[in-house]
């Protein structure tokens, strides 16, 4: 998974906004010096975010930005979808399609069940994570683990090296 720089940015700078108390803003300045961007690219980050209804613009003196919403309540998918967009299997298929616009290996591709289980897995855990939980630093635990240790599984470095099997026609 590639993160754009759009996404890694904004991403600070809406973590900035959940870590003052709700209903409190942040001007744009603040976070630009903080986050060492420039004002006019977190302008453009926090547009794209009230566009997307995570955060609001507020005006006067003491304006500023803040969450639309309390931190537990925007989830990680939602801020990646408003700063560019989530991984899908089709995106990836449509994405490397060669000199055609469409893959030449659609409908019979051998890897486009591994981008759907990568782009499903991801979908489901972007989802399960809010602003709240990696500013209180609980993300981790929310993954779910696929290489949970069981009895049967032995550490890479234990195993013994692999075995040459031989098949007869018989055996077959």
């Amino acid at each position: 998974m590639k993160i754009t720089a759009q996404e890694e940015y904004g991403l600070r700078c809406i973590m900035h906004l959940a870590r003052v108390p709700f209903g409190d803003t942040v001007n744009v300045r603040q976070i630009a010096e903080y986050e060492g961007l420039s004002s006019a690219y977190v302008e453009k980050l926090l547009y794209l975010l009230n566009r997307a209804g995570l955060t609001e613009s507020v005006r006067g003196a003491q304006g500023g930005y803040r969450l639309a919403h309390p931190a537990e309540q925007i989830t990680l998918r939602q801020v990646l979808e408003a700063l560019g967009g989530v991984l899908t299997a089709d995106t990836l298929c449509n994405q490397f399609s060669g000199d055609r616009e469409v893959c030449v290996h659609h409908g019979g591709c051998e890897l486009h069940s591994v981008w759907s289980f990568v782009a499903d897995y991801l979908s489901v855990v972007f989802s399960r994570i809010t602003l709240k939980h990696l500013s209180d630093g609980e993300a981790r635990p929310l993954v779910p683990s696929l290489f949970a240790r069981s009895e049967q599984t032995i550490p890479l470095a234990e195993r013994e090296p692999a075995q040459t099997v031989q098949t007869t026609m018989e055996g077959r």
